[in-house]
């Protein structure tokens, strides 16, 4: 009995935790690799989701991008933010980076860790254009800098949709243009004053010799105040100028600026560097990036990021948590088959293909009804490239190009127009095709390889269809008696001169001048009514 009660009082001990120990728990590993799109902003937020479920400590994002649409990331932002487990976005591997979308993330997290050799920073929005501002630094010869014209020019070129030159030689041309519209201001500014003081002369009388000194000493001032001015436009084109950005990348980087600084401020973060990664593109090394406070520490290896992210406290909307990160089981969450699917449907490349096999399966379905193949692939491709256009950045002027090209090729099969309608409709086509996708993102272009394959393939189909509609109707049209001369025919019975024959699965009553065995092949030579004239073949 008591060595019973020795091993039940062991047991005991042992499931028993150690004095002094406490349990730990997880951490949720989230690994992304590549441009932030649709597909990364569900994973990430279903990870952070996960990890509130199941009551993880900590989210780690190991993260490695070159940036990635607006939506996206501020949609994963979001998801941090309100997150009640803290996030810790970790850029590595080493040679890994975090710029454009991948800083804003950094900047937004509870915890940001570098590995080393890895950068962040060129959060400068994208899209943006760079013609919208004429180049900074070129002066003329009259004595003022180009970037010195009156606002208005360039708000009006805006306006209007023009693009200011940004070739070299456009450039020189713009020069010389501003250069002699300014001599020409320059000598009629001199004629006029010229005039203004041969007219007071005149009307000056003689003897005036104190109101002669008074004006001598007022045109020598204003002589050094135009020497005055013209120094300070010669120094304003020797400095570099800015190029003015028009309202509308204005707005997007104001915009830009205020939300990155909002979260530096939020986290505690560098928000002057911040706001010269915007502004200026400006990029950081993992070790400057540690110094001057855009990251909170670099670390070698998750585990040494667990180590260094121990006892920190970070803002979480429940209020302040201190982080116990010690001895934390570190657990992948891999990407289910939902969002594996996701990832290949929304690369703006298979989505382009799926449309286009989706189009192409309905006119082939309405083209021969019945076939039901072509119409259950192509319903199916076009409503998963919906879906995935949904998502996407797209243009629908360029949607509606890509399809008024499809239908002026197909028009060019039914009504063939010598090639104009299917050479019209290649172009608006390829067009189309470049204009679809309204974002400059890497990684979210659709390839010009993809478009010229498909536009060759579009053409050579419609081509062969237009080749055999010419053909059909060139061939004269039968019907009847016609359609059944030459035909062949099958004796149903032996006959010598009058019996029956099938033809086209029909009886019909038949005349021979030869005899005829019974399923011997004869030819029809005429039609009289119901009967039939044939000849056994040879």
């Amino acid at each position: 009995m008591r060595r019973i009660l020795a091993v039940f009082f062991a047991f005991f001990l042992s499931a028993m935790p150690l004095g002094g120990a406490e349990e730990r728990g997880t951490a949720v590993l989230l690994d992304v690799s590549g441009p932030i799109g649709p597909a990364t902003t569900d994973y990430i937020v279903r990870g952070i989701d996960h990890a509130e479920d199941t009551g993880a400590s900590l989210v780690i994002l190991r993260l490695n991008t070159p940036g990635g649409l607006d939506d996206a990331m501020r949609d994963i932002i979001g998801s941090i933010i309100s997150s009640s487990v803290p996030v810790a976005t970790y850029v590595a591997p080493g040679g890994a980076r975090a710029t454009s979308a991948g800083t804003y993330i950094l900047y937004a997290s509870h915890v940001a860790a570098m590995a080393p050799a890895t950068t962040v920073g060129a959060a400068t929005p994208v899209q943006m254009g760079s013609h919208s501002a004429l180049p900074g630094g070129i002066a003329s010869d009259a004595g003022f800098a180009v970037t010195s014209l009156p606002l208005v020019l360039e708000d009006s070129l805006t306006r209007s949709g023009g693009i200011l030159p940004t070739d070299e030689g456009e450039v020189e041309d713009l020069e010389e243009m501003i250069r002699e519209m300014a001599e020409r201001f320059d000598e009629q500014e001199e004629a006029g004053e010229e005039d203004d003081a041969a007219a007071r002369e005149e009307d000056q009388p003689e003897g005036d010799t104190a109101e002669d000194d008074d004006a001598a000493e007022a045109e020598a001032k204003d002589d050094e105040a135009e020497a005055r001015d013209e120094e300070e436009r010669e120094e304003a084109a020797d400095e570099p100028q800015e190029e003015r950005p028009g309202a509308m990348e204005r707005k997007i980087v104001e915009d830009a600026v205020s939300y990155i600084r909002s979260l530096a401020e939020l986290r505690g973060r560098n928000a002057e560097w911040a706001e010269k990664a915007v502004r200026e593109s400006v990029s950081a090394s993992y070790s400057e990036a540690a110094e001057i406070g855009i990251i909170d520490f670099v670390a070698e290896d998750i585990e040494e990021l667990l180590e260094k992210a121990d006892g920190r406290v970070v803002k979480l909307p429940t209020g302040e948590h201190e982080l116990k990160t010690i001895g934390l089981q570190v657990e992948l969450h891999e990407p289910d088959w939902r969002n594996q699917l996701l990832s290949v449907i929304t690369n703006p490349n298979v989505a382009y293909i799926l449309m286009l096999i989706g189009i192409y399966g309905i006119i082939f379905e309405l083209m021969n009804p019945g076939s039901l193949v072509p119409g259950v692939i192509g319903g199916v491709s076009l409503l998963l490239a919906m879906y995935a256009f949904q998502a996407l950045p797209i243009t629908y002027a360029g949607l509606a190009l890509m399809g008024l090209g499809i239908a002026f090729m197909i028009a060019e099969a039914f009504m063939p127009s010598f090639g104009i309608l299917g050479i019209g409709g290649a172009i608006a086509f390829v067009l189309g095709s470049i204009m679809l996708m309204d974002t400059d993102v890497q990684g979210f272009e659709i390839s010009l390889g993809v478009i010229a394959g498909f536009t060759i393939a579009s053409m050579i189909i419609f081509i062969g269809v237009a080749t055999m509609a010419a053909r059909a109707w060139q061939r004269p049209r039968l019907g009847g008696a016609e359609q059944m001369i030459s035909a062949e025919a099958v004796a149903d019975e032996d006959f010598s001169a009058d019996g029956h024959v099938r033809y086209a699965g029909e009886r019909w009553r038949a005349r021979s001048s030869q005899p005829v065995k019974a399923g011997q092949r004869v030819r029809i030579v005429s039609k009289d009514g119901l009967n039939l004239q044939v000849e056994p073949y040879e």
